[in-house]
């Protein structure tokens, strides 16, 4: 019956005008609000969509492997090291993850490559007469096509990122190979609790009957979460602080990423260079300890080495022009920023003059991430381009209620003007509090190339 229904679309489909690839992703950003545009707005809690989408792409995401990541943050970096890892190791790897920064296709990649225009255009124009009656959020949908093209394209592995918590977000319907939780902070507290332990709960929703699950930062009352929930599962818990396989990590000496000394892949250096991936890679090469997969020292030397240039990971303390130095980072809460605001006090020992360009969204805890701001620089305060954005005479009014100084801009493209205009050699130039900034300023460097 659902076969004869997806022909009859078809053929119907014959005599429409087709769809473009914008007229695809406007009708989805419309049809379902988007998160990350409008916040607990396009919230939808529950899974029953997902399971109805799931049945009716008959459960796709049984036809490969799925390592499941959740966490409040590292989820973005420990997803893209350990997809560029298993492809170096001949491993198809399906890649999903959320939000992007300058395209939608930047969400569902296989091998790195971005998941077609076309295909995006025939989910919509193909699927939308039996999603619509369901009034799906744009997670639910977006979700439903990345299990289904990873499916039609063979993965042999599909790393799937948790959108917002873990219990009730629409990816954990799958039955992964390994659970990972990178870590636990204060996020989306509207929705999963104020408290650690209450979004640890959460977050421990992807444990499964028997799976094993990779933790890695936790303190003592969050570890007791996890310790009681894979228990009531049967799932084996391993803590990346317990297995100790990093012996020390370090900036390189006048050069980009950091240095890794590990117990089972001896010494390597590792492309993503903001000092909070010493805590990914501890999550990381715990998980690479239990996987059930063959790779070699080699592919996890050059997957750490070449992130990026595999999986088209942007955002992460990425440098993007030199002279003056410029790097944007997509941290946007407080566990964030707790190592962010130690990155930016380095700065200060190393630079000139220290420049940042900051905005954030309204629903976010501003006021402890403005905390963790280096008093010692000048703020150029933004508003992106999204629903979401905090004011900016709202976010200059409380940094200046702390000792923090600067100006005001409408849009993050003024603002890039602006500081590129008064920085120099010797400078160095932050881009951040938000992924919206991150995205703004990458759109607008794009613009003017």
């Amino acid at each position: 019956m659902v076969r004869f229904a997806k022909l009859e679309r078809a053929l119907l489909l014959n005599f429409i005008k087709p769809m473009t690839y914008d007229e695809a992703i406007d009708y989805l950003f419309k049809a379902a609000p988007l998160f990350q545009n409008v916040g607990a707005g396009a919230y939808k809690e529950g899974l029953e969509n997902s399971l109805l989408l799931d049945d009716y792409h008959g459960h796709p995401h049984q036809k490969y492997k799925v390592i499941h990541v959740a966490g409040t943050n590292g989820k973005g970096s420990v997803c893209h090291t350990l997809a560029a890892i298993l492809q170096h190791a001949g491993y198809k790897v399906g890649l999903y993850t959320s939000p992007h920064l300058l395209t939608f296709r930047e969400r569902i990649r296989v091998n790195g490559q971005m998941i077609s225009p076309d295909r995006v255009v025939r989910f919509v124009e193909e699927e939308r007469g039996f999603f619509e009656p369901l009034h799906p959020s744009f997670f639910e949908l977006t979700t439903a096509l990345a299990f289904a093209y990873f499916a039609e394209q063979e993965v042999d592995v599909a790393i799937v990122e948790v959108g917002l918590g873990g219990r009730l977000d629409c990816t954990n319907i799958v039955t992964p190979i390994m659970s990972i939780i990178t870590n636990i902070s204060r996020d989306h507290t509207q929705f999963l609790g104020n408290t650690l332990p209450e979004i640890a709960a959460e977050k421990a929703g992807i444990i499964k009957p028997g799976v094993p699950v990779v933790v890695g930062e936790a303190d003592d009352e969050v570890r007791a979460v996890f310790v009681r929930k894979a228990a009531e599962e049967g799932a084996p818990i391993h803590f990346a602080k317990d297995m100790k396989l990093l012996n020390w990590g370090a900036r390189i000496p006048d050069g980009e990423g950091l240095e890794y000394n590990t117990v089972e892949y001896s010494q390597f250096q590792g492309e993503l260079s903001g000092i909070y991936q010493f805590e990914n890679t501890r999550t990381v090469l715990t998980a690479l300890h239990f996987l059930p997969l063959k790779f070699t020292e080699g592919d996890v030397h050059y997957g750490f080495a070449h992130v990026s240039e595999l999986t088209g990971l942007q955002g992460r303390w990425q440098r993007l022009s030199k002279d003056p130095d410029v790097v944007c980072d997509t941290g946007h809460n407080e566990g964030g920023w707790q190592w962010l605001g130690m990155a930016l006090d380095s700065v200060l020992n190393r630079y000139t003059r220290l420049f940042v360009v900051f905005g954030m969204a309204a629903d976010k805890d501003v006021d402890k991430v403005l905390a963790k701001l280096p008093v010692r620089a000048t703020y150029f305060f933004v508003q992106a381009s999204v629903k979401r954005a905090m004011p900016v005479g709202e976010l200059q009014r409380r940094a200046a209620d702390i000792g923090l100084s600067g100006t005001c801009f409408d849009s993050v493209a003024e603002a890039r003007k602006a500081v590129l205009r008064e920085a120099g050699a010797g400078d160095f130039v932050f881009v951040g509090g938000s992924t919206f900034v991150v995205a703004d300023w990458l759109g607008a460097a794009m613009a003017e190339e």
